[in-house]
């Protein structure tokens, strides 16, 4: 979000451009997949459980897969969350006219630009689960009801006397994710991961903000 040019008794800075990730896509796979295939991974400073419980999945993983994929979830969750405090880059996307269809060049440049996620490595099949698309369409569903006033009643706007530090001291993307409690950590030298119940609370947003330095 940006003020393309000074707005007269507008405190947002013009200059200013923070990007809000909340619907961040890798993540939510990530998080569904653990509590719908009751994953119980081992690992130090993982995300609490999602606010919303998905169903079970309907398909079942023997002991052997269970296993594999439990020693596998915390680092592709560390992996993939460290990219997603990554701002989009334009450029790479636009190169990607440039290459074949295919490619060793073009399958590169798509890593690069969209990070790693679990279907690098198991495919997309536990992610065709009827318990999948239900869970997701009711956080889609629920992502189009806040939009008709989400710029101007954004918790930025409202926290952004906290928010302004924190850009000087480097902040330009904030992620969300849709789990319970708090989850504030830095991301990056320019990102900030934060629960959706925290940004929803004032109080709550604006510690996390001033936590970044």
């Amino acid at each position: 979000m940006r003020s393309s040019e000074p707005i007269p008794g507008n405190p947002w800075p013009h200059e200013m451009t923070i990007t809000v990730e909340d619907r961040p896509n890798q993540l939510l796979e990530l998080l569904w997949l653990r509590e719908a295939y009751a994953l119980h991974p081992e690992g130090d400073d993982l995300p609490p459980m999602l606010v919303q419980t998905p169903e079970r999945a309907t398909a079942a993983i023997d002991d052997a897969t269970r296993a594999g994929w439990e020693a596998a979830w915390a680092r592709i969750w560390r992996e993939t969350v460290q990219h997603a405090g990554r701002e989009f880059d334009a450029a790479l996307f636009a190169q990607l006219e440039g290459l074949a269809a295919g490619s060793a060049e073009r399958e590169s440049a798509l890593q690069e630009l969209f990070g790693p996620n679990w279907a690098d490595e198991y495919g997309r099949d536990a992610l065709q689960d009827p318990s999948w698309m239900s869970w997701e369409q009711r956080g889609i569903d629920a992502f189009i009801a806040s939009r008709p006033d989400a710029h101007q009643n954004s918790p930025e706007r409202r926290d952004l006397e906290a928010l302004l530090p924190a850009w000087h001291a480097g902040l330009t993307k904030i992620v969300s994710i849709p789990c319970l409690g708090e989850h504030t950590r830095k991301l990056r030298s320019n990102a900030l991961l934060v629960t959706d119940g925290t940004r929803a609370d004032s109080d709550r947003y604006r510690a996390a903000l001033r936590s970044f330095r």
